[in-house]
């Protein structure tokens, strides 16, 4: 385990440039194979020279929150527990540090969507439990999952400060400010969201673009590269009253003006390989200093849920 000290010596030492790799996949009921291919990616990425690695939301299954089933909760895992003890020792192994994306048993009848942080000795560095939690159709999450109570505090890792959020809250400006507030070198979404098939094309493509273009304004708001890792491939709904999701993909880098780095595909199982600037967003923040213009004194309202 790191000490203090340890950690402190890790912030100061950081490298500059961050190279990360994403792994979107698409996923089957076998959690085995699942596993299996993650560690493919994940190996890969490591060839690559990635020092951290980034996983898609609730990777191990199937994207169970499709219907409403209380035989799923099976599928909780204790942490720590096994499923943690596999993936501390690909972080160790492969020698990088690795954020995942495991659906917690916290007590009987209490569950978390929960991003647990691996540092590269395979220590547990840090996690975060999912704090907006969505129920539409064929996302029934709030069945599942109680909303996170640890905050938005970034895990301090060797590679930097890392503000990992989960998915829905990738829609609120407030989580990814809360994260660069509390000091994040880069905003991180392990995702699960695509496109119910009978929307019209048109309508999925807005859909997917808003998806980008939210996350791309969190990145130039608060001057920070961000990463978002989405699953892809079709999972029926196992009661048939959709027509299953099919997961857009997409995932990707920018930069701290919101600028591409690199796009997945919508459709294709891939691994993405992408350096990172550590250093430009104290740039960006010099030439667009929002953080320094903000009026802290006018902004109270923000915790009502809406002003009358």
């Amino acid at each position: 385990m790191y000490n203090h000290a340890d950690s402190q010596r890790r912030i100061v030492m950081k490298k500059k440039i961050l190279r990360a790799g994403l792994v979107q996949q698409s996923n089957s009921e076998n959690i085995p194979e699942n596993r299996r291919k993650l560690e493919e990616g994940i190996a890969r990425c490591a060839a690559g020279g990635a020092e951290l690695v980034v996983l898609q939301e609730l990777h191990d299954s199937l994207y169970f929150c499709q219907t409403e089933d209380v035989d799923l909760f099976d599928l909780a895992v204790e942490i720590p527990g096994e499923a943690t003890n596999h993936y501390a020792d690909l972080a160790r192994r492969y020698q990088v540090v690795l954020v995942t994306s495991l659906f917690e048993r916290r007590a009987p009848g209490l569950y978390h969507n929960t991003a647990v942080v691996f540092e590269k000795d395979g220590t547990i560095a840090g996690k975060y439990r999912k704090m907006h939690i969505p129920d539409d159709p064929a996302y029934y999450e709030k069945f599942y999952f109680a909303p996170g109570d640890l905050g938005f505090q970034p895990v301090e890792t060797s590679v930097g400060k890392l503000g990992v959020l989960v998915c829905w809250d990738q829609w609120y400006p407030e989580a990814a400010r809360m994260m660069a507030l509390a000091g994040a070198d880069l905003l991180i979404y392990p995702t699960a969201i695509g496109w119910e098939s009978s929307d019209p094309a048109d309508e999925k493509e807005r859909q997917r673009e808003a998806w980008v273009t939210i996350q791309r304004g969190h990145a130039i708001a608060n001057g920070l590269p961000l990463i978002s890792v989405n699953r892809t491939g079709h999972e029926p709904d196992p009661s048939g009253q959709t027509n299953g999701i099919r997961f857009w993909g997409t995932s990707f880098v920018c930069g701290p003006q919101g600028e591409f780095l690199a796009e997945a595909s919508t459709g294709k199982e891939e691994v993405i390989l992408q350096d990172i600037s550590l250093e430009r967003s104290e740039q960006v923040r010099r030439w667009w200093p929002f953080l320094r213009d903000r009026r802290i004194d006018c902004y109270g309202d923000l915790t009502r849920r809406f002003r009358d």
